[in-house]
């Protein structure tokens, strides 16, 4: 599998612009754990594999366990995840297949939990991760 166009040397300023968009999701306070379950699972459901690849290895890194990556896709079948993490893996699983549109009940309950200000974040980190794995699928990044 030969990868396509690199956007970061094609396009260096829209590139720079998602890098931007990245660094401010950096910046928040979401924790790290959040970010991870949000970019995991995000990739999984989109089947970008560079992506996948880079962020369970960012996420071991940073402590989290095989067993709750592993039952990442399968999340609602298992007691692993607060309903913090529920909430944002159901946001994130609906704000990707956006086609679908995001229910009122899966929003209401992620409100519930988390913050305005959170809840906006976490919406900005999935938004993101979008981008990211459209950008790996679509020039064919293959995970190192």
């Amino acid at each position: 599998m030969a990868t396509r166009i690199n956007i970061e040397k094609a396009e260096p300023a829209g590139y720079k612009a998602v890098l931007g968009l990245e660094k401010f999701i950096e910046s928040t306070p979401l924790t790290k754990t959040h970010k991870d379950l949000i970019k995991i699972r995000a990739s999984q459901i989109n089947g970008c594999a560079f992506c996948i690849d880079m962020h369970t290895k960012e996420a071991r890194k940073a402590g989290e366990t095989e067993q709750r990556i592993y039952a990442l896709n399968a999340w609602r079948d298992t007691p692993f995840f607060s309903e913090e993490e529920q909430a944002i893996l159901a946001l994130t699983e609906e704000v990707t297949l956006i086609s679908d549109h995001v229910s009122d009940e899966t929003y209401a309950q992620a409100a519930k939990v988390l913050n305005e200000t959170y809840l906006a974040q976490v919406i900005m980190a999935i938004i993101t991760i979008n981008v990211w794995n459209r950008i790996g699928i679509t020039t064919k990044l293959i995970p190192a």
